[in-house]
């Protein structure tokens, strides 16, 4: 209900005021704000690139959907990519966050460099330290200093960049928010974007967000709700979530001119128990789905164009 009530106000009111709530209350509360999950996801995509026989060193990358920091863009310079192109349709980055996003890592440097280990480049980890630890924080410095360009607001259907100019399209937990005629128009233009090697890779969360905060709700909770009601409840900017399972994607990435390479799903076990114990009436939408469908949390995807 607050979600929907702010999502209602003028746009700049509206940003400012979520994410104000967010600081308070939220997953960004100061002083909880972690980046540790997105650095995970950072090396994951550079293991999936070399299972492919391909090298992330040196190359270009393409971030669908920045957020409030360019964690998974840092994670690359650490790494040795040559530039990460990371877009979002709003600017949501926040200056006082990317600086809260450093001082976790060198606060925690040992812990991190383990997460990176061998993909780390201890040259650029320095580099990060000594120019940015104890001294006054230039976002625009930063960006610079990890080969990061920063495109917002930009409609990524419609990118001004040049066709084969990038070697991945990546996106973390970013597909469940979209509409799918919207993804079909983001995947033709990765396929543009691509060079004749180039992957794909995406992280997608399929489970009910509602249920992140709430033990009490069950990660398909939200798959009980008519496509009215569900729009009703969640279909403001800030919490829509469409629904799609895990089948959904591999169809829609198939026809949108992709060939899935690999795929690994992370598989609720306590979803199947509830759709055997029929403790949860799914919606009309859902119910020829199998239960290894539905019961699938996340899925990362590797992909090729065709």
């Amino acid at each position: 209900m607050i979600q929907n009530l702010v999502s209602s106000l003028p746009t700049k009111q509206s940003y400012g005021l979520y994410y104000n709530i967010q600081r308070k209350y939220g997953a960004l509360k100061k002083g909880s704000y972690s980046p540790k999950s997105r650095l995970v996801a950072g090396v994951n995509i550079w293991k999936y690139i070399l299972q492919n026989n391909q090298s992330a060193k040196d190359k270009i990358f393409f971030e669908l959907g920045t957020g409030r920091a360019p964690i998974i863009p840092l994670a690359n310079f650490l790494m040795g990519a040559k530039q990460t192109i990371t877009v979002d349709l709003n600017p949501y980055m926040k200056e006082e966050l990317c600086v809260e996003m450093l001082d976790y890592i060198f606060q925690n440097k040992e812990q991190v460099k383990k997460i990176f280990g061998d993909y780390l480049i201890n040259k650029n980890f320095s580099i990060i330290k000594d120019e940015f630890i104890n001294k006054n924080f230039s976002l625009q410095e930063f960006l610079n200093i990890c080969n990061i360009t920063y495109l917002t607001p930009l409609d990524a259907t419609k990118t001004p960049l040049d066709s084969g100019s990038i070697d991945f399209y990546i996106s973390y937990t970013v597909f469940e928010h979209i509409p799918k005629n919207i993804l079909m128009n983001l995947i033709a233009e990765g396929n543009r974007l691509l060079n004749n090697d180039g992957l794909h890779i995406h992280r997608i969360d399929y489970s009910d967000h509602f249920s992140h905060s709430d033990e009490a709700i069950s990660s398909i909770n939200f798959l009980k709700f008519s496509e009215i009601a569900w729009r009703l409840i969640a279909g403001n900017k800030y919490m829509y979530m469409n629904r799609m399972r895990h089948d959904d994607f591999k169809e829609l990435l198939k026809y949108a001119g992709c060939q899935i390479v690999y795929e690994r799903c992370d598989i609720d076990e306590n979803v199947i128990n509830i759709l055997d114990n029929n403790s949860l009436i799914i919606d009309k939408r859902f119910k020829s789905k199998s239960k290894e469908v539905l019961a699938t949390n996340a899925a990362w995807f590797v992909a090729k164009r065709l």
